[in-house]
């Protein structure tokens, strides 16, 4: 059982893989849902992240944002161990409570504890800050109230400006209150301008944990869509493979891992998780899984520990 990491200044501990949410209710139904998380607890895991939006993006093909939501909501109470998980999810990009608006961000926490059916999100994430005119100030005041209130555990950032992200946390400290444990970054071997520079730094700074989303570039990782070919017609939308398998760099990446997989005797998804992992101030990387089959390939990477010359033949690829 791999050992639980402690999540910035947030008094949790989660484990070294991030269960994501975002494909409840869009590529697995309940039932696979319910499967993939009760593997998931099995394998060790206890972090879930999702958000008040998934899966809204993709209306044409039944999908309703807060799906996920209810999903795990459901499976909390039907398994009864709302205590043994923590339960992260977003705000700011529900259709109906888009932005970062003080009273968005209350109403939004309030419909997202209902659909979780619970009375506290242990982490509470900004989805998107697209509207800089919001003072940082007001956002963490609104966000300090939930952490006063015992709705919210801690509070973290996800797609936000590093300036942004440094006035949110000195405003925090000026004002003795609540500030970011942590940050969602886009954050892989094939996408790494996002967070390393400022981000980083930052975190390395503030000590915050880094807990990228699209750890895999969207199943690229996995070694499963290259160039011409795509095996799933679910997977193959504009934007959810991000282009890598058309580019020189994701061949080399690509190339790199299987390598690197094939001396290890891992699955491709294992090794690229394994090295996100080991990267600085990355407590947990997320990864999703819309069958239980899928879920072994995520969870070894827990137990997976990279050489340092393993490490920087897969930084050097994807440089």
């Amino acid at each position: 059982m791999a050992e639980l990491r402690a999540l910035g200044s947030s008094g949790l501990s989660v484990s070294p893989l991030c269960l994501g949410g975002n494909v409840f209710g869009w590529t697995a139904d309940e039932a696979s849902s319910f499967d993939v998380l009760d593997a998931y607890v099995a394998g060790g895991g206890n972090f879930i992240d999702t958000a008040d939006s998934y899966m809204h993006r993709f209306p044409e093909q039944g999908n309703e944002p807060g799906q996920s939501e209810t999903i795990i909501g459901d499976w909390l109470a039907a398994r009864g161990n709302r205590d043994d998980v923590v339960l992260a999810t977003k705000v700011g990009d529900h259709p109906r409570h888009r932005g970062l608006e003080p009273a968005t961000i209350r109403a939004a926490a309030e419909e997202s504890l209902r659909r979780l059916r619970t009375d506290h999100i242990d982490v509470y994430y900004l989805h998107f800050d697209r509207d800089e005119s919001i003072p940082v100030g007001d956002i963490v005041a609104a966000l300090d109230g939930l952490v006063r209130a015992g709705k919210v555990r801690a509070i973290a950032a996800s797609n936000m400006s590093p300036e942004r992200i440094s006035a949110s946390l000195a405003f925090s400290d000026r004002e003795g209150l609540a500030r970011y444990v942590a940050l969602q970054p886009h954050y892989n071997l094939v996408s790494r301008e996002t967070y390393e520079g400022a981000r980083l730094e930052i975190a390395r700074r503030e000590g915050l944990a880094c807990v990228p989303y699209f750890a895999l570039a969207s199943g690229f990782l996995t070694g499963k869509y290259r160039a011409g070919r795509h095996q799933d017609a679910v997977r193959n939308v504009p934007g959810l493979a991000g282009g890598h398998g058309e580019t020189e760099r994701g061949a080399r990446v690509l190339g790199a891992v299987e390598r690197v997989a094939a001396e290890r005797g891992a699955e491709m998804a294992t090794v690229a998780l394994a090295w996100l992992a080991q990267q600085p101030t990355v407590v947990s990387p997320i990864a999703s899984a819309r069958s239980v089959e899928q879920l072994p390939a995520l969870l070894a990477a827990q137990d997976l520990l990279l050489a340092d010359d393993e490490l920087r033949l897969l930084a050097e690829a994807s440089a």
